[in-house]
């Protein structure tokens, strides 16, 4: 973190501990001084989070406690019922995929999960989907285009693992499938970035319609950490390759690569797991809306499009 956010940090945390004291006390003048250091606290920490750079963003897409993909399908979704398996190896639990109700709707629900504390973490492989991942978010999808379903597509991991055995499993070939059955899947899908987007990992699941975007999230080729030891031999220069690989909504945004940012409760989704999926629910009402009204013909002829216009530049 910067010499400017720490000094930043202090000047909040100093004003809480005032309003912590203030709250002990009684009487009209304390009330006041108590509701004049209210709005200093909340207008600081407004300039703070919206000047946050990228670095720090990738510290909040990386919180532990960050709401995730389970997270949102139990705040927004009905009848949820999972699938498993990819019909060919074995069951992935990094990658959750299943058929639920949105507002009464019939969707098709994949996305990654990392889980929320150690155990968990282990047991889904931090996020890091396999060959089988893939294979079965495939399948998932391929039921959702049988019925005309809409898929929503949540994205959060780190990258696709990189073990030997994925590898030996076909771990490139899987996610090479998906980008190409995605393109051509003809039923709306919308795609949000609910944390870390990280490579090909995220990018197999990620072909949509419409790409939302938490202003906290993060999306990238490589991480940081992988960019500076490849560019410089070390990993203590990741906070300088955050913001050259420009990771963030806002920079993303004006590359094209994403459609929409979906604001964050002050402080992070992490502060408040309803007011986040609000805000989520917002959008993706909006984008259903527009994505659903077209022919299947239609949506892939735009998405192809869309796809293809991503990193032209001209002088």
């Amino acid at each position: 973190m910067k010499k400017q956010d720490k000094k930043r940090q202090r000047e909040i945390d100093t004003l809480e501990r005032e309003v912590d004291d203030l709250l002990n006390l009684s009487g009209v003048d304390n009330a006041l001084a108590l509701e004049r250091l209210q709005r200093q606290v909340a207008e600081l920490k407004r300039d703070f989070y919206a000047h946050l750079g990228a670095w720090q963003r990738l510290q909040l897409a990386r919180h532990p406690q960050r709401p995730q993909t389970l997270d949102y399908i139990q705040l927004l979704f009905e009848d949820f019922i999972e699938i498993h398996g990819d019909r060919a190896f074995a069951d992935d639990p990094a990658m959750v995929c299943g058929m639920a109700k949105y507002h009464g709707n019939p969707v098709m629900v994949i996305g990654q999960q990392k889980g929320h504390d150690t155990k968990q973490r282990v047991a889904r492989n931090f996020g890091q989907a396999k060959p089988e991942g893939y294979r079965k978010a495939l399948r998932a999808m391929n039921l959702a285009a049988k019925f005309n379903r809409p898929i929503l597509s949540f994205i959060d991991t780190p990258g696709a693992y990189p073990g030997v055995d994925a590898e030996e499993r076909g771990q490139a070939e899987a996610i090479a499938v998906n980008l190409r059955e995605m393109a051509r899947l003809p039923v709306p899908i919308l795609v949000t970035i609910t944390g870390e987007g990280g490579s090909g990992g995220a990018l197999a699941i990620a072909v949509g319609d419409r790409i939302h975007m938490f202003e906290n999230s993060v999306y990238s080729v490589i991480s940081p950490e992988g960019c500076a030891t490849i560019m410089w031999r070390s990993a203590a220069k990741a906070e300088l390759a955050a913001e050259a690989l420009r990771i963030s909504a806002n920079d993303l945004l004006e590359l094209k690569l994403i459609d929409e940012i979906i604001p964050e409760p002050e402080g992070g989704a992490h502060v408040d797991y309803e007011a986040a999926a609000r805000f989520l629910d917002n959008a993706l009402v909006n984008s259903l809306r527009d994505f659903s009204r077209l022919s299947a013909q239609e949506l892939v002829a735009r998405r192809y499009e869309k796809f293809r216009r991503m990193g032209q530049f001209f002088a």
